[in-house]
């Protein structure tokens, strides 16, 4: 049985295309990230993944559908375990983070205070499919709207991530939320994955894409280390390909070989795959 979803716009519905990777990845015999509360909401909300044919396409196989997905969930909370186990009073940011369980997957300490934050719609269904958390606060709000964080602790380190979230601000929104998250907190670090210019291309002309299409608005950008023009102080750190994941090993054949021939270098693994840029600040 679906519950009744309100009218998203293609932006808030684009978290549908992420929760369905993760749900789709926990089915599998070797899933690569095995969240399995994923599997849980979707079949609870009911939604049909027939709308992303990206997910369900027969032109790739189930791995590979999902692997994008699903691995660049597992390094952003890799990369919030490791900033939590340097930092166990640490703030956590989920950025746009739809209905994700990161938390669950991640279980911080008591110490770490925990925000998601998305479109007041996407909270309110929040509320209804996932499961609460001691540590976890919800914020409803526009992330272009800087109010939202006169809600979160500015005294304490902060670690920030948003999975999937960055095509759908235009450039000028996206530079005004990183230099406000900057001067928020006292240092930390940002984490998501990059769109260059040919992935917004992409997302926008894939026929697998169309649901959501309509809400890219960001032109994208090639440069890592764009965004230390944008905001004084914020400063690369990491650069991780998913070409050169160990997960790629358990893709199929094909795949598995155009990622070995990609992976030596950096322009081409931003062209065909999967980017998660890590800042400091």
């Amino acid at each position: 049985m679906s519950i009744g979803l309100p009218a998203f716009t293609p932006a808030q519905e684009s978290l549908f295309l992420t929760l369905g990777g993760r749900a789709l990845d926990s089915r599998l015999p070797r899933p690569f990230l095995g969240d399995t509360m994923a599997d849980e909401i979707i079949s609870e909300v009911g939604y049909d993944l027939a709308r992303f044919p990206a997910l369900t396409t027969r032109f790739l196989d189930p791995r590979s559908r999902v692997f994008d997905i699903a691995v660049r969930a597992k390094t952003l909370d890799d990369l919030v375990r490791r900033f939590i186990s340097d930092h166990p009073d640490a703030v956590v940011l989920d950025l746009g983070a739809g209905l994700d369980g990161r938390i669950f997957r991640i279980d911080p300490p008591s110490t770490v205070s925990w925000y998601d934050i998305d479109f007041p719609e996407v909270i309110a269904l929040r509320a209804r499919v996932v499961p609460h958390h001691a540590n976890a606060h919800s914020i409803a709000a526009d992330l272009t709207d800087p109010n939202w964080l006169n809600d979160v602790p500015s005294s304490r380190p902060a670690v920030i991530v948003a999975d999937g979230l960055i095509a759908f601000l235009t450039r000028d929104g996206l530079v005004s939320l990183l230099n406000g998250l900057v001067r928020h907190f006292p240092s930390g670090e940002l984490a998501f994955n990059l769109y260059t210019r040919y992935a917004i291309w992409a997302v926008k002309h894939a026929p697998g894409m169309a649901a959501i299409a309509g809400g890219v608005v960001n032109p994208g950008f090639d440069d890592p280390r764009q965004p230390e023009r944008w905001v004084a102080g914020l400063k690369l750190a990491e650069e991780i390909f998913l070409t050169r994941a160990p997960e790629a090993a358990g893709l199929s054949l094909p795949m598995r070989l155009t990622a070995r021939l990609a992976a030596p270098s950096a322009r081409v693994s931003r062209l065909i795959g999967t980017v998660v840029v890590r800042y400091r600040f």
